[in-house]
């Protein structure tokens, strides 16, 4: 399968990696076609590895995710173009986080609306997901991290976008029912009010090894 990825950070270059190792062929987007990171992650990718513009991995991507920063994911899924997105799974991984000067954390949008509902709305023919969010970029890939039964969270409006999810996400390891759907893309609210909660923990842990377990009495 290909995949196309939008962002070159630390969340983007873990998701290429794991992907082009399963043996899907990957895009990594940038802003330029020369982003060193996204040039040297193609290098060491080999084959099955690429870099572009956003544009271009939006194109190449059969299942386009959302790599980027919660703040600027709206600017650079424009820059990649919504013909390039309409009809294909989005899988957006961000958070809308805000970092203040003296080290505190909010999130814009927050409560009543969330950066999900926002690329559902701008971009209406793409199949927005919203999942991956909660956990650490190495957690997102590889669960044995964290010891025992462990949980992951998918939201959307489109049950078979968030089964194509899913099924790229047991092949990451997650096993078949810990993925948790809840429900439509406004769900994602929840779930990107987390990240606040989920720093503090970091935090009191010392590394971010570390995941929700959601237990039911039934």
């Amino acid at each position: 399968m290909r995949f196309g990825i939008i962002g070159t950070g630390t969340v983007g270059r873990t998701l290429a990696g794991k992907l082009a190792s399963l043996g899907h062929e990957v895009a990594l987007g940038s802003r330029t076609k020369d982003n060193p990171a996204a040039l040297a992650w193609a290098e060491q990718a080999g084959p099955s590895g690429h870099s572009g513009t956003f544009a271009e991995a939006a194109e190449f991507g059969e299942l386009v995710i959302n790599a980027t920063s919660g703040t600027v994911s709206l600017q650079a899924l424009r820059a990649a173009g919504e013909s390039r997105l309409a009809g294909k799974v989005l899988l957006d991984v961000s958070n809308p986080l805000v970092f203040s000067a003296t080290g505190e954390v909010s999130l814009d949008p927050v409560n009543t609306d969330s950066i999900g509902e926002q690329i559902q709305r701008e971009f209406p023919g793409a199949r927005v997901v919203k999942g991956l969010n909660t956990v650490n970029a190495m957690v997102m890939v590889d669960p044995g991290r964290v010891p025992g039964a462990h949980n992951l969270f998918v939201a959307g409006e489109d049950v078979e976008a968030k089964a194509q999810v899913t099924a790229v996400l047991e092949q990451f390891g997650w096993p078949a029912g810990s993925v948790l759907d809840l429900g439509g893309i406004k769900a994602a609210r929840g779930m990107e009010m987390l990240m606040p909660f989920w720093l503090q923990l970091m935090g009191h842990f010392g590394h971010a090894d570390f995941n929700y377990s959601i237990r039911t009495a039934g």
